[in-house]
C-alpha cells in the first residue's frame, strides 16, 4: 500500500528564481509539481519526504530560453494498491451496478457480482443503498467497508481499482453514523 522510494525529477527554473534561496525554491517547486501526481510504475506520490541538498545536481542552461534545468533526487511516500490487498475504504456513491469507494486518492469500484449472494439483488433506489436480504447490512454513502483489491488500472495519470467484499471478514465495518455509545 504505502512505501518509500527514491525518485528523480527535472525542475526547470526561470532566471527570476536565481538568488540566495535557490535550493529552497527548487524544493518548493518540486513539491508543487510531484505531490499528488500519479507515476505509472510507482503509484501516487503522497508526500515528498526528503530532498538532500547534495542530490540537487548543477543546472544545465537552455540557451534558447535562459532557463536552467536541475535534476533532483528525492525520497517520496507513495501509494500503490497491490492485487489481493485488503483495505478499508469509505463509500462515496451507490448505484444499481455496485458502489464506488475511496481509499485516500484511490477510487475502487465494487460490482454487485463481487458482493455476497444475499446482497446481489439488494439495491434500494430510494435510499441509494445496498441492503442484505435479512436487512442487517446496509451499505450506503459514507459507510466504511473492508474490501480486497482484485484488479487495478493506470490511465491518464489516475489509478483506479476493482474490489470485492465477497470473502470472509470483508464488508461493512462502519455504518457512517458516527454514533458514540457513551452519550
Amino acid at each position: 500500500m504505502f512505501y518509500v522510494k527514491t525518485l528523480e525529477h527535472e525542475i526547470e527554473l526561470e532566471p527570476i528564481h536565481f538568488g540566495p534561496k535557490l535550493k529552497a525554491t527548487i524544493v518548493r517547486l518540486l513539491k508543487e509539481e510531484v505531490e499528488g501526481l500519479t507515476l505509472a510504475n510507482y503509484g501516487y506520490v503522497v508526500n515528498v519526504i526528503e530532498v538532500p541538498e547534495d542530490k540537487i545536481r548543477s543546472g544545465i542552461i537552455e540557451y534558447d530560453t535562459g532557463n536552467v534545468c536541475f535534476f533532483v533526487k528525492y525520497t517520496a511516500l507513495l501509494l500503490r494498491p497491490f492485487i489481493n490487498e485488503v483495505l478499508d475504504a469509505t463509500v462515496s456513491q451507490c448505484n444499481k451496478l455496485g458502489f464506488f469507494a475511496f481509499v485516500g486518492p484511490l477510487r475502487v469500484f465494487v460490482s454487485k457480482h463481487s458482493m455476497p449472494e444475499d446482497m446481489f439483488n439488494g439495491f434500494d433506489p430510494e435510499r441509494e443503498a445496498w441492503v442484505s436480504d435479512d436487512k442487517e447490512v446496509v451499505i450506503s454513502t459514507g459507510c466504511g467497508v473492508r474490501l480486497k483489491i482484485k484488479g487495478r488500472t493506470v490511465e491518464q495519470g489516475n489509478i483506479t481499482a476493482i474490489g470485492t467484499i465477497k470473502d470472509n471478514y470483508l464488508g461493512l465495518i462502519d455504518d457512517g453514523n458516527n454514533e458514540n455509545g457513551d452519550e
